[in-house]
């Protein structure tokens, strides 16, 4: 079953935002469009940190309405990580599976094994600040590989990094995703980052979160509105 906008609205003020649309299961998906169009609102939308005005939110046909964030069945990165400066790279990732790191023996070793799976075996004791930029986001990624949660959003989480290591941090997201059969949805202001998803877009301009379109034509031939944020 998909992940589905029903005739979604949100309406704060001025700014309004309009979906009716839906995402495959396992679909990996770009969200693109002007700067202030309502991106990342789309996906606090889906993740529950802001309710629709009209429509619903649904997943496997289920409305999301009275589930809150934690509920839900969406894990989410953002730019900054949210990683907790006071615990260790493995507190942080062991987050994922219990909130209280109360951990079983178990527990600690799958934090091993995710953070074997980003490429960060010996970093457990480490504090974030200890990080690269780069490091971090592997860290917060393991952490969301923990959680094994149907949809993975993220909303610029690589925006900062420079060229070679996002596209090496947008491999493994992608490659983390199929293994795990999560659905993919990221808002860049990249055009490079939505092919090398090598999935669909989602056109987020006028009001409006199009419905998902092959990415490649999408970029070859932008509507008016895309075209002009790209400058072509």
């Amino acid at each position: 079953m998909a992940l589905q906008l029903d005739d979604v609205t949100l309406v704060q003020g001025d700014f309004r935002l309009a979906a009716d649309l839906r995402v495959a299961p396992g679909a990996r998906v770009a969200v693109i469009g002007p700067s202030g169009a309502g991106k990342s609102t789309l996906l606090s939308l889906i993740a529950g940190f802001v309710l629709p005005t009209t429509g619903r939110v649904l997943w496997q046909g289920q409305d999301l309405a009275a589930l809150r964030p934690g509920q839900r069945p969406v894990s989410i990165l953002f730019q900054d990580q949210n990683l907790f400066p006071h615990l260790s790279v493995a507190q942080n990732v062991g987050l994922g599976l219990n909130p209280a790191l109360r951990l079983t023996g178990a527990d600690r070793d799958a934090v091993a094994a995710a953070l074997d799976r980003v490429g960060l075996p010996d970093m457990a004791d480490r504090r974030p600040a200890e990080l690269s930029g780069g490091q971090q986001g592997r860290v917060a990624l393991a952490r969301a590989l923990l959680r094994r949660r149907p949809v993975l959003l993220l909303d610029e989480p690589f925006a900062a990094l420079g060229p070679a290591l996002k596209v090496e941090m947008l491999d493994l997201v992608k490659d983390i995703a199929a293994e795990q059969g999560a659905t993919l949805l990221m808002v860049s202001h990249d055009p490079a980052d939505a092919r090398r998803l090598e999935g669909e877009a989602i056109l987020v301009a006028e009001g409006r979160a199009h419905p998902p379109v092959p990415a490649g034509p999408l970029l070859d031939r932008p509507p008016p509105a895309l075209a002009a944020y790209l400058g072509t």
